[in-house]
């Protein structure tokens, strides 16, 4: 199970890494950085963190399999509810309701907060070698 969730969020962390690169890049060729929260954010949640966690999986055995996807799941959907969060609370580029994004944006860090929580009890859960 870890080696599958492994492989998940390192690819799911490529992605983001991806995007995070090309945000800075654009950033940096338009001379606007109004985006560097949610530019710093996209490379240091869904990237540097997701990455971590995949590379964790990888390397280590968890006792209780189905907490690894619960953690995979939590991060992936907390990592995008963040960062979408982020970018319509910053710029409501389709014009939304205010409440929902907040709302939106809330859950979505809170989701992440859980990821977080989570992969530190999984920490205390691995098999000895």
């Amino acid at each position: 199970m870890e080696k599958k969730w492994s492989l998940r969020l390192i690819q799911f962390s490529a992605i983001f890494g991806f995007i995070g690169t090309y945000l800075g890049s654009h950033m940096a060729g338009q001379m606007d950085y109004a985006l560097r929260p949610i530019h710093a954010h996209i490379l240091l949640v869904g990237w540097l963190s997701v990455f971590a966690w995949g590379v964790f999986y990888r390397l280590y055995t968890v006792k209780y399999k189905k907490l690894v996807t619960i953690h995979g799941f939590l991060a992936m959907i907390g990592a995008i509810g963040l960062t979408a969060g982020m970018w319509f609370y910053n710029l409501n580029p389709f014009n939304m309701n205010e409440t929902f994004i907040l709302i939106f944006f809330i859950a979505g860090g809170t989701i992440l907060l859980l990821a977080f929580l989570l992969f530190a009890v999984i920490t205390f859960l691995t098999e000895k070698d």
